[in-house]
Parts: C-alpha cells; sequence; structure tokens
C-alpha cells in the first residue's frame, strides 16, 4: 500500500507533463508531510519534499508581517510559521478540488504548477554605469518556486479582499491555475512575467 496524502490521496496515475519539470515534483513522500527540515543542510534539497509538504511550507511564508503581492500590501498573513494551521488549509483545499472537480487534487496541483510556472523572466545587467534588463530562461527549480508562491499568494489576496475562507480561496486559485484561466493570480502573473521577458530580448 503506497503513501496517501492526508490518509486520502493517493499520488498514483499523477502525470506531470511538463518534462523541465518532472525530476523536481515530487509525489512519493519517503515519510510523513513534515520533514522538519532535514533537506534544508543539502543544496536543492528541498526537491526531496513533495510538492504538497511544499504547499504548505509557502503557506507559512508572509515576512515581517506584511506580505507584498501584485503591488499590493497584504498584512497578517494567517499562517506565519503555523505548520499544522497551513497543512490543514491544504487538507480542506483539497477536500474542495475533489468535489468540484471530481479529479485528484494532486492532479489538479501540478496542473496549476505546469501552468504557472515562468519559463523566462528579466534580471538585471549594469554596464558602464547604465542598468537594463534582460531575458533569461528560469531554472526548472525557480520555475517551481515562483509557481508555488504565486498559487500561494494567489489565495491570500483573494480571501483578504472576501468573507471566503483561505482555504476556500486556495481551492479555487488551484483550480482556475489548472485550467490555464486567466482570472487565476498565478496564470496572470506567468503571463506577465513572460510578457516582460520577451520585450527585453
Amino acid at each position: 500500500m503506497g503513501f496517501k496524502h492526508f490518509g486520502k490521496w493517493d499520488a498514483e496515475g499523477v502525470v506531470v507533463q511538463d518534462p523541465g519539470l518532472q525530476k523536481y515534483i515530487r509525489l512519493q513522500p519517503t515519510g510523513i508531510l513534515h520533514s522538519g527540515g532535514r533537506h534544508a543542510k543539502k543544496q536543492f534539497g528541498k526537491a526531496e519534499m513533495t510538492i504538497t509538504e511544499r504547499l504548505i511550507n509557502k503557506l507559512m511564508r508572509s515576512g515581517p508581517g506584511a506580505r507584498k503581492l501584485g503591488g499590493r500590501v497584504i498584512r497578517g498573513a494567517s499562517a506565519c510559521g503555523k505548520k499544522n494551521k497551513a497543512h490543514n488549509i491544504v487538507r480542506r483545499s483539497f477536500e474542495i478540488i475533489e468535489q468540484k472537480t471530481k479529479k485528484n487534487p494532486i492532479q489538479v496541483l501540478v496542473d496549476a504548477i505546469q501552468n504557472s510556472a515562468p519559463r523566462e523572466e528579466t534580471t538585471r545587467i549594469s554596464y558602464g554605469g547604465i542598468t537594463y534588463h534582460h531575458a533569461v530562461d528560469s531554472a526548472p527549480q525557480r520555475r517551481l518556486d515562483i509557481a508555488l508562491k504565486n498559487i500561494a499568494g494567489g489565495a491570500f489576496l483573494a480571501s483578504f479582499s472576501s468573507k471566503k475562507p483561505i482555504w476556500e480561496c486556495l481551492a479555487e486559485e488551484t483550480i482556475m491555475a489548472s485550467n490555464n484561466d486567466m482570472k487565476s493570480f498565478a496564470v496572470a502573473r506567468k503571463e506577465e512575467t513572460e510578457r516582460i521577458a520577451k520585450g527585453a530580448r
């Protein structure tokens, strides 16, 4: 019997179609969804963490009391440093995703990541006192990090502008991103990043 995420969902049959992300999206954990930071000492050790735990960890990040998303500052992110709370948010969102889509929520999350991971972005180059932007390809690990950050950020942004709980907003953001819907914050940010990079080639 294989590992089941949150004791409910099996990752068997989940397909990662993006060849650049296949190596970095880990579906089967070695144990529970709480690695306790044991991979932190190894470079790129987070690639050994399951995609579900990495989403949980992204929900806990907020900075010193404020989070800046799309030019707007959101204060008091709800799960900063609270792993159990973030764990429950993701579990509840998976239940909603399964109810609405009739699909495995892990597959929906993987599809959302693939659709919201930018393939190129810009970097700043200074030459002779002049600074300009130059388009560069995004590394697969960075693509995954950006996608997860924007999915979590889009959920927080939606929850602060409505009365919906954060798990409903996370479920909606994930479903929209999996459908490549431009209403998704993560997909919109990906398109914006790639558009800027195209102009800086």
